[in-house]
């Protein structure tokens, strides 16, 4: 179907069903080139466009009937859009196993609630295309992570699953972590910040427990989940059984030295662990001198680690700069945020000279002012992995 064409259908189903034309649909269906490899089509509603008029149910309706059996359309993103579980019901026509050619959808930050989740874990059922899903931002809270945790169970397609910020209680994100301990197709998992009442961590058990368990999991996001040094521990304890996981983001919590110990013995071992961010948490000095250990240590495979944000001063600063000259893995180190004092400038801004650290792969940039050295924010970080819909296997290229 040409470019054309598919604007010329969007405006006949709008007049079919009396639904307003929206034209930011038009202008983005008219200006979208259809490939014999599969399109995506981009509609989120933070455009930084002014002009771009937000989606509701009413457009959902008139997109998903003109999409519908277009093998072209590979991708749909309608982000931080109006869209409602009435929405989600018209958009699952497109996920329907005789028609579907989506690998992709974007749902992130609509007002998709429990019922929406539902509807879509029914569709999950018996889809097979569908690799990633994003829901982030949208308030499903436990029913709809019950009804995603059973689809876990069976669908053996998804890749990536995106809930952080969904309002997830204890409950829901126990469910999900039992059901992805059986689930061995899903690549990278987001379960950020839920609302979790209690401070004994129980989900950090049965988070644990799926680690043990998992053998396909490439990248677990666990940021602002309020996890103190008992949850680093069993975390530490279900990754050293684990044989599969490379990325883990634990940013925003309320790991110390001591659940930074766990981690450093769990360096050691690993033989998969490329990726660690513990940016703001609270480590400090004695946690960035566990962590150096881990990382000098012969066999250590990490390569990316950002401390960021982490009351790390001189001390502890230095330490990770002599890990990172005695390791043979590690190349990215993120530290902005920190007790940037005259003899660490001195030291990273060597580094960055001499190219042990390129200035892409490092948050600060030297300069030199009254024959002193001083470290300014450079405004890079670690890269999320993204596992969309033409990604089969995790990029394992030292120069990410």
């Amino acid at each position: 179907m040409a470019a054309v064409n598919m604007s010329a259908c969007y405006s006949a189903v709008c007049a079919d069903h009396e639904i307003e034309i929206n034209p930011h649909v038009k202008e983005v269906l008219e200006k979208t080139t259809l490939t014999g490899t599969g399109v995506t089509i981009k509609l989120p509603g933070n455009s930084r466009r002014g002009n771009a008029q937000r989606l509701d149910d009413d457009d959902v309706l008139a997109l998903s009937k003109c999409l519908r059996n277009n093998k072209s359309v590979t991708g749909l993103d309608v982000g931080y859009n109006n869209i409602t579980d009435k929405g989600v019901e018209h958009l699952v026509d497109l996920l329907q196993d005789d028609s579907s050619s989506l690998r992709s959808l974007d749902l992130m930050f609509n007002d998709i609630r429990g019922a929406g989740a539902e509807v879509l874990a029914r569709s999950l059922q018996c889809n097979s295309t569908l690799l990633s899903l994003r829901l982030s931002g949208n308030k499903i809270e436990r029913r709809g992570a019950a009804h995603l945790a059973s689809v876990l169970q069976v669908n053996s397609t998804l890749r990536e699953l995106e809930l952080a910020d969904c309002d997830l209680d204890t409950q829901g994100v126990m469910a999900l972590a039992v059901a992805l301990g059986s689930n061995e197709t899903l690549l990278s998992v987001d379960l950020s910040r839920p609302l979790l009442p209690s401070l004994q961590e129980e989900w950090a058990v049965h988070a644990s427990e799926m680690l043990a368990a998992n053998g396909g999991l490439l990248e677990l996001h666990l940021g602002k989940m309020g996890m103190g040094d008992a949850g680093m521990e069993r975390l530490s304890a279900g990754l050293r059984l684990n044989g599969s996981l490379r990325y883990l983001d634990l940013r925003c919590n309320r790991v110390t030295r001591d659940g930074v110990r766990h981690l450093s013995e769990l360096l050691k071992q690993s033989r998969t662990l490329q990726v660690v961010d513990l940016s703001s948490n609270r480590i400090e000095d004695e946690g960035a001198a566990y962590l150096s250990e881990g990382v000098a240590w012969p066999g250590c495979v990490l390569r990316e680690l950002s401390v960021r944000s982490n009351h790390v001063g001189t001390e502890g600063l230095l330490s990770l700069a002599q890990a990172l000259m005695a390791s043979t893995a590690l190349s990215h180190l993120y530290i902005w945020g920190n007790r940037l004092e005259e003899p660490v400038c001195q030291v990273f801004g060597e580094m960055i000279a001499s190219g042990r650290l390129p200035p892409s792969r490092t948050d600060v940039s030297a300069y030199e002012a009254d024959g002193r050295t001083f470290l300014a924010e450079a405004f890079r970080g670690l890269r999320r992995r993204r596992f969309g819909a033409d990604v089969d296997t995790f990029p394992c290229d030292a120069s990410m």
